[in-house]
């Protein structure tokens, strides 16, 4: 089972690079962590948000595979724990079928893409910095499956 992370902005500051790389590469492979990063779409001072979203909403459309369960961070999503994760990623290893994570830009996920979602959830109630939730969703994963595997990473 592949989990595609598709997140909105390339170039990130080297302290999310290295962070996101350092737990996606700890996920073993039959829960293996991707990266697949849209453009930023264009915002030009008083230009037209709605074109810079729908920009990006085709893109991220086009990066779901055919077959991926789609889950859209939302600030309006059903929460989810860290022990709800874990029982998450058990059921999605045990069935196999790929998932699709979408992060959206600053001005959040497109209408194709929040429709494309199967599942719509909330990291935190607080509004989080797009690059960090990256990293937030690698170590996540990597604690998922270290309480599913038993490892003293997670010690709530």
């Amino acid at each position: 089972m592949r989990i595609r992370l598709i997140a909105v902005g390339k170039r990130m500051p080297k302290w999310v690079t290295t962070a996101y790389d350092d737990y996606a590469r700890r996920l073993p492979r039959e829960c293996r962590l991707e990266l697949v990063e849209i453009p930023l779409a264009k915002r030009h001072d008083g230009g037209d948000t709605a074109r810079a979203i729908a920009a990006e909403d085709e893109r991220m459309v086009k990066a779901i595979g055919r077959d991926d369960e789609v889950i859209a961070l939302t600030v309006d999503g059903r929460a989810w724990s860290t022990e709800g994760l874990a029982e998450d990623l058990k059921s999605w290893m045990n069935d196999g079928r790929d998932r699709a994570i979408l992060v959206g830009g600053p001005d959040g996920l497109g209408p194709q893409a929040l429709a494309a979602a199967q599942q719509r959830r909330s990291l935190s109630a607080l509004t989080l910095p797009h690059p960090l939730v990256r990293v937030i969703v690698a170590e996540q994963l990597f604690r998922a499956h270290s309480i599913l595997i038993g490892h003293p990473y997670h010690r709530a």
